[in-house]
This record gives C-alpha cells, structure tokens and sequence, in this order.
C-alpha cells in the first residue's frame, strides 16, 4: 500500500468512526484513537462486504456502502464502549 492510500484510509476511517459513534446513543468512553481505528476496520471490511453483495461500484455515491460501513462503526463503536465500561476493569 502506497503513502496515499494509507492516508485516505486514515481520512475515511476518521470519518466513518465519528459518524459511526454519533450513531450510537450516549456518551462513549473511547478515545479519538479508537475511533479512528474501529473507523479504518469498518472501511475496510464495509468496502470489502459491498463488494461481495456487488453494491460497491454504482453510479453517483455508494450510498449502500457508506450506510454499511456506518453500521459496522457504530457496532464497533459500541462494543468497544461496552467492554470498556463492564464492572472492575
């Protein structure tokens, strides 16, 4: 992977793990590193399931695939969030 593709995977996974953490209700106790790694995790396995279902690649926006990698941030997200706030950690 080249330095450009390395920095766009950084700049959509910061976008997806914010709109995928204001999906989730509440306040989140995770940092901005989490988020932006579970956001990079939910690019990259959204993009790769998008391809799978053919619905990567369409004319105009990839709505389909923005709304899965969303959802797969906000589960990241709230995952995360919740083994972070389980009782003697």
């Amino acid at each position: 992977m080249e330095i450009d593709g390395i920095i766009s995977a950084i700049v959509i996974g910061v976008v997806i793990g914010v709109l995928g953490r204001l999906v989730v209700p509440g306040r989140q106790r995770i940092g901005v590193l989490w988020t932006i790694l579970v956001g990079i995790v939910a690019a990259l396995v959204g993009s790769w399931i998008a391809s799978a279902f053919d619905v990567a690649d369409t004319d105009g926006v990839d709505w389909v695939e923005w709304l899965i990698q969303i959802g797969l941030a906000a589960v990241g997200v709230a995952a995360l969030d919740r083994s972070r706030s389980r009782p003697g950690r």
